[in-house]
């Protein structure tokens, strides 16, 4: 059963969002060194429960907080998405090192993320 497993926070401005959460809550949050500006969130200790997240540039397409569901099989999962109501809002696209992702809206236009991460990925 595919799980959230991670979050995104839309920013006007990332690094001033990130010593916010920094600041307030303890969160170690770094600038990813991969293809687009984006800022990795470690929110605690791995072994409690809870997720991580990253914070990326708000722009005009881009600009709720988004959560992210682990998939087995991304093709599948964008299948049942269509079957069931919702829409795929883009083309699957590959994060290198990290997975396969797509956006997708469920019926009510909430948007949301599915991952089919590469068996040895790690975002940090």
């Amino acid at each position: 059963m595919p799980r959230i497993i991670h979050f995104e926070i839309p920013a006007s401005d990332p690094e001033k969002t990130a010593k916010f959460y920094t600041d307030t809550f303890g969160w170690e949050i770094k600038k990813w060194d991969g293809p687009m500006d984006y800022w990795l969130v470690m929110t605690g200790d791995k072994a409690k429960p809870g997720i991580d997240g990253g914070i990326y540039k708000r722009d005009e397409k881009m600009r709720e907080v988004v959560n992210t569901l682990d998939v087995p099989d991304i093709k599948e999962y964008v299948e049942k998405v269509k079957q069931s109501g919702g829409t795929v809002t883009g083309e699957i696209q590959e994060i290198p090192g990290v997975g396969m992702f797509v956006y997708a809206m469920d019926p009510e236009g909430n948007k949301f993320g599915m991952m089919q991460s590469f068996p040895d990925a790690k975002m940090a």
